[in-house]
Protein backbone atom coordinates (compact mmCIF):
# COMPACT_ATOMS: atom_id res chain seq x y z
CA UNK A 1 0.00 0.00 0.00
CA UNK A 2 1.31 3.42 -0.92
CA UNK A 3 1.14 5.98 1.85
CA UNK A 4 0.63 9.54 0.66
CA UNK A 5 1.43 12.70 2.65
CA UNK A 6 -2.24 13.74 2.58
CA UNK A 7 -3.51 10.38 3.90
CA UNK A 8 -5.29 10.40 7.25
CA UNK A 9 -5.42 7.36 9.50
CA UNK A 10 -7.26 6.28 12.61
CA UNK A 11 -6.86 3.48 15.13
CA UNK A 12 -8.64 0.42 13.73
CA UNK A 13 -11.93 -0.82 15.21
CA UNK A 14 -11.49 -3.36 18.01
CA UNK A 15 -8.11 -1.80 18.84
CA UNK A 16 -7.39 0.66 21.58
CA UNK A 17 -4.33 2.86 21.86
CA UNK A 18 -3.52 4.11 25.34
CA UNK A 19 -0.83 4.97 27.87
CA UNK A 20 -0.40 2.02 30.21
CA UNK A 21 0.94 3.31 33.52
CA UNK A 22 1.83 -0.16 34.78
CA UNK A 23 3.94 -0.79 31.64
CA UNK A 24 5.26 2.81 31.54
CA UNK A 25 4.60 2.96 27.79
CA UNK A 26 1.94 3.27 25.13
CA UNK A 27 0.19 0.05 24.18
CA UNK A 28 -2.22 -1.23 21.56
CA UNK A 29 -4.97 -3.36 23.07
CA UNK A 30 -7.02 -5.74 20.96
CA UNK A 31 -9.11 -8.86 21.62
CA UNK A 32 -6.16 -11.22 21.20
CA UNK A 33 -3.86 -9.33 23.54
CA UNK A 34 -1.64 -6.31 23.92
CA UNK A 35 1.44 -4.91 22.21
CA UNK A 36 3.85 -2.68 24.11
CA UNK A 37 5.17 0.12 21.90
CA UNK A 38 8.60 1.69 22.08
CA UNK A 39 8.81 5.44 22.60
CA UNK A 40 9.00 6.37 18.92
CA UNK A 41 6.12 4.13 17.90
CA UNK A 42 4.01 5.55 20.71
CA UNK A 43 4.77 9.12 19.61
CA UNK A 44 3.64 8.35 16.06
CA UNK A 45 0.46 6.51 16.99
CA UNK A 46 -0.41 9.17 19.54
CA UNK A 47 -0.91 11.53 16.56
CA UNK A 48 -2.93 9.05 14.49
CA UNK A 49 -6.27 10.58 15.37
CA UNK A 50 -8.53 10.74 12.30
CA UNK A 51 -7.56 14.41 11.94
CA UNK A 52 -3.86 14.78 11.16
CA UNK A 53 -2.44 13.80 7.79
CA UNK A 54 0.81 11.87 7.49
CA UNK A 55 2.42 15.17 6.46
CA UNK A 56 1.14 16.94 9.60
CA UNK A 57 2.18 14.04 11.85
CA UNK A 58 5.67 14.21 10.37
CA UNK A 59 5.84 18.00 10.77
CA UNK A 60 4.72 17.78 14.41
CA UNK A 61 7.30 15.13 15.29
CA UNK A 62 10.12 16.95 13.47
CA UNK A 63 9.28 20.02 15.59
CA UNK A 64 9.21 17.92 18.76
CA UNK A 65 12.45 16.07 17.96
CA UNK A 66 14.54 18.47 15.82
CA UNK A 67 17.80 16.57 16.36
CA UNK A 68 16.44 13.20 15.21
CA UNK A 69 18.02 12.67 11.81
CA UNK A 70 15.90 10.70 9.35
CA UNK A 71 12.83 10.84 11.57
CA UNK A 72 10.57 11.20 8.52
CA UNK A 73 11.60 7.73 7.32
CA UNK A 74 11.04 6.29 10.78
CA UNK A 75 7.55 7.79 10.94
CA UNK A 76 6.64 6.39 7.54
CA UNK A 77 8.03 3.00 8.54
CA UNK A 78 5.94 2.96 11.71
CA UNK A 79 2.78 3.87 9.80
CA UNK A 80 3.52 1.12 7.25
CA UNK A 81 4.05 -1.45 10.00
CA UNK A 82 0.88 -0.39 11.84
CA UNK A 83 -1.07 -0.77 8.59
CA UNK A 84 0.39 -4.21 7.94
CA UNK A 85 -0.57 -5.31 11.44
CA UNK A 86 -4.05 -3.76 11.01
CA UNK A 87 -3.62 -1.48 14.05
CA UNK A 88 -4.63 1.54 11.97
CA UNK A 89 -6.72 2.15 8.90
CA UNK A 90 -7.11 4.89 6.37
CA UNK A 91 -10.19 7.02 6.93
CA UNK A 92 -12.77 7.75 4.25
CA UNK A 93 -12.41 11.51 4.75
CA UNK A 94 -10.73 13.79 2.28
CA UNK A 95 -7.50 15.32 3.53
CA UNK A 96 -8.55 17.87 6.10
CA UNK A 97 -5.26 19.62 6.58
CA UNK A 98 -2.95 18.53 3.71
Amino acid sequence: MTIKPEDIYTIAPHHRFQWEKAQDCYVILFPEGMVKLNGGAGEVLNLVNDILSVKKITEELIKKFPDADGIDKDILGMIEMALEKAWIEKTNYEAKNG
